[in-house]
């Protein structure tokens, strides 16, 4: 279904970059207006555009997409048997995205090596990279049983927010074992009170899955964190 959706949107989108000499020719129904056409078209332009952004597929050679689209609202011969379509077009996003994290990946390490060389910058065992710009009480931190309290930010390498308590104007709060292995682990290493400023590579964050328009798969995460407070996880037995 997904497929066929892409293929749909495909289509319609490459009306928008149709020539009037070569572009089928089709008799309004009655009742549409102009008006109406411009509006739908400009539309379909908008979602053929976020699908390609999203899909790995912005690439795309639309004067061929054209011909094929043509071809087929003209009754002309294909040069791609139907039945192959879809595998082309399964083939070539599983390609996208392999060349996608090999990219990132790239990226990712080149931005990491020089990263962990910059003053105050420290390394974890499992490649997490942080930088403790206030302490805070020693004496109290958390371990991944415990909930905290924080204030943050968060952005991508490039600099783009995609997440922040403070615009939100309250704090969060959460359990150190229900989040990303880098928070889980970097909050562990400032007392309660302290800030610190994490470096997440995307194997410790949220892996090649995208989540939503603002942060693509792959993404190393960059967080302020303020630790507001901590609270201590209840051992069990006094739960009784």
């Amino acid at each position: 279904m997904k497929t066929l959706k892409t293929l749909t949107i495909c289509a319609l989108g490459a009306l928008m970059f149709a020539s009037c000499s070569n572009a089928p020719k089709f008799e309004k129904l009655p009742g549409i207006t102009d008006g109406q056409i411009d509006s739908v078209s400009y539309a379909v332009g908008i979602s053929f555009g976020e699908m390609l952004k999203s899909s790995n597929m912005n690439c795309i050679d639309f004067a061929q997409m054209q011909k094929g689209m043509f071809a087929v609202l003209n009754g002309d011969s294909l040069k791609i048997d139907r039945q192959k379509v879809g595998q082309i077009i399964q083939g070539y996003m599983i390609a996208a995205e392999t060349a996608m994290a090999k990219q990132k990946e790239a990226e990712q390490a080149t931005f990491l090596e020089q990263n962990k060389k910059n003053e105050g910058v420290q390394v974890t065992e499992s490649g997490l990279q942080y930088k403790i710009e206030a302490a805070g009480n020693e004496e109290i931190k958390a371990t991944a049983q415990d909930t905290v309290e924080v204030n943050y930010v968060g952005t991508l390498l490039d600099g783009t927010e995609f997440d922040s308590s403070y615009k939100r104007g309250e704090t969060a709060k959460f359990p150190l074992n229900r989040v990303i292995k880098g928070w889980t682990e970097g909050m562990q290493l400032v007392g309660e009170g302290g800030k610190i400023k994490l470096w997440v590579p995307f194997e410790l964050g949220y892996g090649p899955r995208p989540m939503g328009p603002e942060l693509p798969g792959y993404s190393t995460l960059v967080f302020d964190v303020e630790l507001v407070k901590v609270y201590k996880a209840v051992p069990k037995e006094e739960k009784k």
